[in-house]
C-alpha cells in the first residue's frame, strides 16, 4: 500500500487543533511478515541513499524527534535507522541542560551538534523542548539566567518560535535538511504503554514516578504542542504529525519521509564521471607500474 506523506505533513501558517490528527490510520502492512519485509526494503534503500549523501559531501540531513512519552521516539530511530552507516550518522538528545548550557542562549547546546556535510544528524528532544517543557513548567524557564524583562513576557514564545524558524531557513540555504517528527499518541495508548513498563520487569527501568507527573500536564502539553507545529511548520522545515498508537506503522511512515527526502536532493550517483574516470585510470597505470 503506498504511502502517502502529504496527510500526515503540518501545511505552512496552519492553525494545529490535535484532536483532528488522528493518534492511528489504517495499517499499511497486513501482517507482521509484510511489515517487516516493507521496513527491510525501506532500510536498505535508506543504507544506499545515506551511502551516497556520505560520499557527494554537499548536504546534511537533520531528524528531529518530539513527542510525550512512550511514544516511541527511540524504538523508531532504532529501528528506521538500523541499516544506516554509524559513521556517517550521529544520534544526540536532550536532556537537563548543564550548568554552561544555561550561560548560553537556548539555542546554543543544540547548535553545537548540528551535523556536518555528508552526515545526518538525529535529536532525541531538541532545541524545540525550550518551548514545549519550558513552557509548561515555568521553573524551566526561570533556570534559564534572563533578564526579569524577556523571561516575564509572554511574548518569549512567540519570539523563540522566530528564532528556530530563521535558524531552520539558514541551515536549508546552506544545505542542511531538516525533518521534524511529532509522535503523536492518544492519552489511552500511552496508559497501556506505562502499565507495560510496570508488568514487564525489564521494561521498569524506563518508568519512574516522574513520568506520571508529567502525565497529568498532558493537556498543558498539547496546547504548548499545538501552538509549536502551528508556528514552526515552514516550507523548508515542515512538521510531520505521526500517528504513534501503531509503532510499526509509525515506523514504516517515518522512514517512507527520510527516505523521499533524500531521494529529492541533487546527488547524482556513485557512478564517477568521465573526468574521474580518466584520473582513476591514470592511477591505476602509476600503481600497476610501481
Amino acid at each position: 500500500m503506498k504511502i502517502d506523506i502529504d496527510k500526515f505533513s503540518v501545511p505552512c501558517e496552519k492553525k494545529v487543533n490535535l484532536r483532528h490528527w488522528p493518534t492511528r490510520v489504517k495499517s499499511f502492512y497486513d501482517s507482521d511478515k509484510e511489515y517487516q519485509e516493507i521496513l527491510e526494503e525501506h532500510v536498505r534503500k535508506l543504507s544506499a541513499l545515506q551511502e551516497l549523501l556520505y560520499s557527494q559531501n554537499r548536504y546534511a540531513i537533520l531528524l528531529i524527534f518530539q513527542a510525550m512519552d512512550a511514544a516511541g521516539k527511540d524504538s523508531a530511530i532504532k529501528h528506521v535507522m538500523s541499516g544506516i552507516n554509524p559513521q556517517g550518522c550521529q544520534v544526540s538528545s536532550f536532556k537537563h541542560p548543564s550548568a554552561e548550557e544555561l550561560e548560553h542562549d537556548f539555542l546554543w547546546r543544540t547548535t553545537c551538534r548540528l551535523p556536518e556535510r555528508g552526515h545526518i544528524g538525529i535529536f532525541n528532544r531538541s532545541y524545540y523542548e525550550e518551548v514545549l517543557i519550558a513552557r509548561v513548567h515555568p521553573e524551566i524557564l526561570a533556570s534559564q539566567l534572563l533578564p526579569d524583562e524577556l523571561a516575564g513576557d509572554e511574548s518569549i514564545w512567540k519570539r523563540r518560535f522566530q528564532s528556530m524558524v530563521n535558524l531552520e531557513k539558514h541551515l536549508h540555504r546552506n544545505g542542511t535538511r531538516v525533518l521534524k517528527f511529532f509522535l503523536h499518541i492518544s492519552k489511552e495508548e500511552q496508559k497501556r504503554r506505562f502499565l507495560r513498563r510496570i508488568d514487564e520487569p525489564e521494561k521498569n527501568w524506563k518508568f519512574s514516578m516522574d513520568d506520571m507527573r508529567e502525565r497529568k500536564l498532558w493537556k498543558h502539553y498539547m496546547r504548548a504542542y499545538e501552538e509549536c507545529l502551528s508556528a514552526t511548520s515552514t516550507e523548508e522545515a515542515p512538521w510531520h504529525v505521526i500517528p504513534s498508537d501503531d509503532k510499526p506503522n509509525a515506523r514504516l511512515i517515518i522512514s517512507e519521509i527520510v527516505m523521499r527526502a533524500l531521494k529529492g536532493l541533487k546527488m547524482g550517483t556513485l557512478e564517477p564521471d568521465e573526468e574521474r574516470r580518466r584520473e582513476l585510470l591514470k592511477i591505476r597505470r602509476l600503481l600497476v607500474r610501481e
